[in-house]
């Protein structure tokens, strides 16, 4: 019996209790996808790590949670590329942007949404196009391009704009010398430009839309999802474009049960516009801010208002309306190693703004759509400490008349809060079986009624299944363009490492080892990283015997009391170069007389990673 017959054999249910896994354990809800495909994904994973059945793979994903890169890789086909269909982008250019640029006046902000980014070309695609049609200038003032998708190591690889020869041969000549730099052999997206690209997860299925967008572009997205969570998303779709907005779907996908919500600019390259009148209650939205009245004030508060807010148990950043950082709690302070010396720069400027979360997307919504936005379940991981887990919250700061004048974003700590409610989480599980119970009788129950409701559904069956079959062979043709791809980038990669790593090898050893000083690299733990042959020949021992070793702790004549006020300075003010003359005993026994050097040792970023030790012996 074949792999396949075997896991054609698993039950339904299997099946499903791996997908429920996969949700509640990651966050990743594969249940509105089709079956046939994402099935088929999953059985092909689970032959590559030698499983037969979904129960023993499901154990093998509890056991083992580095699995899951493998198995999102694997269901999540990232393929994409610059101007995808070049005959459509080409109509966007030439019909769609300057219809858009004419509708709105000189100085009106431009919002784009590109749903289901992956690796960031789409993105870029748009920009590039907005750039030429609108002008660096007024692009970088006017234009916010916000790419998503659930993948967040495609978004890493988004974020770092920086794509390889092949990547870019689809991008015109012209817009590949206005819009890239090379670097490095790789081609680097203009950092000018790339601030206006705002990349964030969000789950289509289960995540708020952006808003208010005037151009959405979700390609190839919809038709690896069932018929419902596909009306679901365009729904979804529909409510994230401002009036009149313009929908850019993939070449497999229609709206053809949509024709009250989107009126067709173009069915042949699938450009749809939001139809006149067809916004609902979802699209208004009251302003979230009240006016407090006082009776009255009292002098001299501000000092108090000012300790106050440092010494608030929550961490908290305010920034003013153009994004500058105008506060900062000591909690802040701590939690994510931010300074004083941090108030005054740009919010895009600090770690905090993209990491434990991406925090402009929330921080602008706030900002134009004047209410409170709550993002939930936000992981902070910090070196050597127990995850601790926020409920981040953004609130707009309005003036009496709903001015803007700035935005608060508040750091609450629910570690507890969450492991407790795992805990009844846990205890409820024993609940569900009888619940599950009751539902089955629900469901015979509703069955009736999907009885009577079936002559209405037969008429559109046969619809959906003339677009499933369509978007099958579809799915199918990008499956096999993501595995020749994957094939052609892992052969690539793995010959330029080879030969990198060989050639920066035996540069660094022969550069380090031609020092005639003893030199030493720690590490802000004081662990040696790096021990060259004038140490060896100082203190007789070898390299493999001393990295990783904390220095003060290394049997050598070295007096450690002279040598941690260097290193410390080294990590206060890396600018400085330290030294000393210390007494000492090489290893022959002899004393000596040596001379000590220590400066800050940085990373090609910039940042202070260690302290370089250089010993010479003084005759």
């Amino acid at each position: 019996m074949t792999d396949g017959q075997r896991l054609s054999e698993q039950p339904e249910e299997a099946f499903e209790a791996l997908l429920t896994y996969m949700r509640d354990s990651r966050g990743f809800d594969f249940t509105g996808y089709k079956r046939t495909s994402l099935v088929r994904r999953v059985r092909h994973r689970m032959s590559h790590a030698g499983f037969d059945s979904y129960e023993e793979y499901l154990d093998f994903l509890q056991a083992g949670p580095d699995e899951f890169v493998a198995l999102f890789n694997t269901i999540l086909i990232n393929v994409t590329s610059f101007f995808r269909d070049p005959p459509a982008w080409e109509h966007i250019r030439d019909e769609v942007i300057p219809a858009m640029l004419a509708e709105r006046g000189p100085n009106d902000p431009i919002r784009a949404w590109s749903a289901g980014c992956a690796s960031g070309q789409e993105a870029y695609t748009i920009a590039m196009l907005l750039a030429e049609a609108m002008g660096p200038d007024a692009f970088r003032q006017r234009v916010k391009i916000y790419a998503t998708d659930v993948d967040e190591d495609a978004l890493t690889e988004a974020r770092a704009a920086s794509y390889d020869e092949r990547a870019v041969e689809s991008v015109p000549p012209q817009l590949l010398n206005t819009y890239f730099e090379q670097v490095n052999g790789r081609y680097m997206f203009h950092k000018d430009l790339r601030r206006a690209v705002i990349f964030g997860r969000n789950d289509l299925v289960r995540d708020a839309p952006i808003s208010r967008a005037d151009l959405v572009v979700c390609r190839n997205t919809l038709m690896y999802l069932n018929a419902e969570t596909q009306r679901n998303i365009v729904g979804r779709l529909h409510f994230a474009l401002a009036p009149r907005g313009t929908l850019f779907l993939g070449h497999a996908e229609m709206l053809l049960s949509h024709s009250d919500r989107f009126t067709p600019l173009n069915l042949k390259y699938r450009i749809f516009r939001k139809a006149v009148g067809s916004n609902n209650g979802m699209e208004r939205y009251d302003g979230a801010a009240t006016a407090v009245e006082r009776q009255g004030d009292l002098p001299g508060l501000d000092p108090l208002r000012e300790l106050a807010f440092r010494a608030g148990p929550v961490a908290q950043i305010v920034v003013t309306g153009d994004d500058t950082v105008a506060m900062i709690n000591q909690q802040a302070e701590l939690t994510f190693g931010l300074s004083g010396r941090d108030i005054g720069r740009l919010l895009r400027d600090l770690e905090v703004s993209y990491r434990p979360v991406e925090l402009r997307a929330h921080v602008e919504q706030a900002k134009v759509e004047r209410r409170s936005a709550r993002v939930q379940d936000v992981q902070w991981q910090r070196a050597g400490a127990d995850p601790v887990w926020f409920e981040i919250h953004v609130n707009p700061l309005v003036d009496t008349d709903n001015g803007l004048l700035g935005v608060s974003i508040v750091f609450f700590d629910v570690t507890a809060t969450r492991t407790l409610l795992e805990k009844v989480v846990h205890t409820n599980s024993q609940l569900e079986a009888a619940y599950e119970e009751l539902q089955s009788t629900n469901e015979e129950l509703e069955t009736t009624n999907e009885e009577l409701q079936s002559t209405v559904e037969e008429l559109e069956t046969t619809n959906e299944e003339l677009q499933s079959t369509n978007e099958e062979l579809e799915t199918m043709n990008e499956e096999l363009q993501s595995t020749n791809d994957e094939l052609h980038t892992i052969n690539d990669a793995l010959r330029d490492r080879s030969v990198e790593l060989g050639e920066v090898r035996g540069f660094l050893d022969s550069l380090v080892n031609s020092v005639q000083f003893g030199m030493i690299v720690v590490d802000r733990e004081m662990r040696v990283v790096l021990w060259n042959r004038g140490c060896v020949e100082l203190w007789g021992l070898r390299a493999e015997e001393t990295l990783g070793s904390v220095i003060t702790g290394l049997d050598i004549g070295l007096p450690t009391d002279d040598l941690k006020p260097l290193i410390g300075q080294a990590f206060v003010d890396p600018e400085v170069t330290s030294d000393t003359a210390v007494d000492a005993v090489n290893r022959r026994g002899r004393a000596i007389r040596l001379r000590l050097t220590c400066t800050g040792f940085r990373s090609s970023e910039g940042t202070v990673d260690g302290a370089l030790l250089l010993m010479e012996e003084q005759g």
